[in-house]
């Protein structure tokens, strides 16, 4: 059964930094997004990285948020810089390609003063 954790959340105020952490049990990463979720609002596509490191971002992270990862430790990792309160959400990692994988708990980022 595989297993995808994300971890690495937390309460930071605006401008600063946090980085999320994925492993999964029981697979080994293809392409990977990070995604994140606020309150009302429907899942989104923060990041993807494949596995020849080609990165993309949305718009609303490109300049502030690196995604990275180690393909021997299977982990993918979120570098989350100059946070505002908008970035605010449960956010998680999935595989993109070829297939997604089951959902994780998600880690909670809370951005405030």
């Amino acid at each position: 059964q595989v297993q995808l954790v994300e971890s690495g959340g937390g309460l930071v105020q605006p401008g600063g930094f946090l980085r999320l952490s994925c492993t999964g049990s029981g697979t080994i990463f293809s392409t990977m997004g990070w995604y994140r979720q606020a309150p009302g609002k429907q899942r989104e596509l923060v990041a993807t990285i494949t596995r020849n490191f080609i990165t993309n971002y949305a718009e609303s992270v490109k300049g502030r948020f690196t995604i990275s990862r180690s393909d021997a430790k299977n982990l993918v990792y979120l570098q989350m810089n100059s946070l505002k309160p908008e970035d605010t959400a449960v956010y998680y990692c999935n595989q993109m390609y070829p297939n997604e994988l089951p959902w994780g708990q998600g880690t909670q980022v809370t951005v405030s003063s």
